[in-house]
């Protein structure tokens, strides 16, 4: 894909870092977010910042979106002032979000009566992943859509998959999604009988990261938590939303999933405690260790 205009709705903790990506390989981005204060450095890089997702989509060839939950998804897309409302013949719509692999299928057969072509494409790697664009992009849609996209996707990503037609990227993210949820209770315990056992938990983490327990969360998310750094890289908010949404699914395929609903269980409790704004990390709180 040659350099094109881009639009990007939702400039988050991920969303940013993407946007600066884009920006520094040379792509035009126009951006909408709520608030225009929080884009700031990114218009300060020479993103232009457009006041509905309406009118950064106009004059766009690509449009990304990386929203909150699914009811966003559904405003940035079909609202009065969404992408559909100024998308042309021929624009490529990927949403990053993760969100509903049922609302993805609508996107992609409401986008293919327009002739637009539409991927859902959540990813993983949280902050870090972002920051350094080694993000991994799970892809839905037609296969010509994702080859012509994945040029892009290249910019901020470094395992980019295609998964199958609309709504596999958003089962793909689902089963990333269930196998955290119960990783990060065992990250968690782990660490909590470490300390209790008087180990050195930075220590216990060189030998136990590079072995058989070795996970994405336990070289990036157990720091945090052992300095009790609960700022966020992935919200509890969001990580909730996302487990509804593989329960819900789970529920549909008469599917039982009882790690996922533990999990959920214990960060529904963190969230009525107020760290819903926090990162997912703050399990840690769970343990009055």
């Amino acid at each position: 894909m040659t350099k094109k205009n881009v639009a990007f709705i939702g400039t988050g903790v991920m969303g940013a870092s993407i946007v600066h990506h884009l920006l520094q390989a040379g792509y035009a981005v126009h951006i909408f977010t709520r608030t225009a204060s929080k884009a700031q450095t990114l218009i300060e890089e020479g993103a232009v910042w457009h006041k509905t997702a309406a009118d950064a989509t106009k004059n766009a060839e690509v449009v990304f979106t990386m929203v909150g939950d699914p009811i966003d998804v559904e405003e940035v897309y079909f609202g009065d002032a969404g992408i559909f409302k100024t998308a042309k013949e021929g624009t490529l719509v990927i949403d990053l979000t993760t969100s509903q692999p049922t609302l993805a299928k609508k996107i992609a057969t409401f986008a293919a009566e327009r002739h637009i072509d539409a991927l859902d494409a959540p990813v993983s790697g949280g902050d870090v992943g972002a920051k350094n664009g080694t993000l991994s992009i799970m892809v839905g849609g037609k296969k010509e859509a994702f080859e012509r996209a994945l040029s892009i996707f290249e910019v901020f990503g470094q395992n980019v998959v295609y998964q199958g037609l609309a709504g596999a990227g958003q089962h793909t993210k689902m089963c990333n999604q269930i196998a955290i949820a119960t990783n990060m209770i065992g990250v968690a315990e782990s660490l909590v009988y470490g300390k209790r056992a008087g180990l050195d938990l930075d220590t216990v983490l060189q030998s136990i990261s590079a072995g058989a327990a070795g996970s994405w969360s336990l070289s990036n998310l157990a720091p945090r938590m052992i300095k009790v750094d609960l700022e966020p890289g992935f919200y509890i908010k969001h990580f909730l939303k996302d487990m509804r949404i593989a329960l819900e699914e789970a529920e549909q395929m008469d599917l039982q999933l009882p790690g996922l609903q533990l999990a959920k269980k214990m960060y529904d409790e963190l969230a009525e405690q107020g760290l819903q704004e926090k990162g997912t990390q703050a399990i840690i709180k769970y343990y009055k260790s």
